[in-house]
């Protein structure tokens, strides 16, 4: 074995030094907060539905009489709030840290768009910009006896899920994928950033698989051939659920009513990841 240069970014061990490294660069919770478990939402590309998947993931445990919170990562592309039919500004309190918006079933929300002056003002922020918002929206908010938490990152591999990765003590990550083959090829970009941070990836869930025939009842397969399973078997992750392209989720989210979806498709994932 070389002898330790002490550069981490140029060596694969995973030494304790290592380690101590990545526990340096969590950022500690406001004093008053408690969160039990917190959990990533990731997928290696946009437009994969990971946003909605989210919000039914964060509905599926309130449902489970658990008290859930939802940290919107993606600040450049914030959509949880619209998934809610939250539009309220944030409060804070006396010095100055945030407090979370409530959903009607009493999800807790923070999310950029909620502290915007316009909610389709852009946010052309620069990378540390960003990563530093996620850090408060951590650090800097009042997050009382959370059950469990569903961070819902930015696509891609960049400096914000790093951030996310190293200043938030994940418990584990979801990756979301559609069933087309190059996602499948983006989906292990994903799995490998996990991997090389040290975070459990709990399993896979497949957006767009399939479309129900309303007639017949047939699935058709409309972006072809699921390639989940092999990804599955490649790095021994379970496949958490396939969600069907469900125009009734569509017009939920886009109506702000997530939380009155009937079937969620992925209730039976909270006994899996719990």
């Amino acid at each position: 074995m070389s002898e330790c240069s002490h550069d981490c970014s140029s060596c694969s061990a995973n030494c304790g030094s290592r380690t101590q490294e990545k526990t340096d660069f969590l950022e500690p919770l406001y004093r008053e907060s408690k969160v039990k478990k917190v959990i990533g939402i990731v997928s290696g590309k946009g437009g994969v539905g990971k946003s909605m998947t989210t919000s039914l993931l964060g509905v599926a445990a309130m449902r489970k009489g658990l008290h859930t919170a939802i940290l919107d990562a993606d600040v450049t592309g914030p959509s949880i709030p619209q998934a809610f039919g939250l539009h309220e500004r944030l409060l804070g309190n006396a010095e100055g840290i945030i407090l979370p918006a409530m959903t009607n079933f009493g999800i807790e929300v923070v999310s950029l768009n909620l502290m915007l002056e316009e909610e389709t003002q852009p946010v052309i922020w620069r990378g540390p910009v960003v990563a530093d918002v996620v850090k408060q929206f951590w650090g800097k908010t009042l997050w009382k006896d959370i059950d469990v938490m569903f961070v819902d990152m930015p696509p891609g591999t960049g400096e914000v899920p790093l951030t996310v990765f190293q200043s938030i003590p994940l418990d584990g990550i979801v990756v979301v994928a559609t069933p087309q083959e190059l996602v499948g090829m983006i989906v292990e970009k994903a799995v490998n950033m996990a991997n090389m941070m040290n975070v459990p990836v709990l399993g896979l869930i497949e957006n767009m698989s399939y479309i129900k025939c309303p007639d017949c009842g047939k699935e058709i397969k409309v972006f072809g051939d699921s390639h989940i399973e092999e990804i599955s078997e490649k790095f021994n992750i379970p496949v958490l659920g396939k969600l069907p392209i469900d125009p009734k989720l569509t017009q939920a989210c886009d109506a702000g009513l997530i939380e009155d979806v009937e079937n969620i498709y992925l209730d039976g994932v909270m006994d899996i990841i719990l």
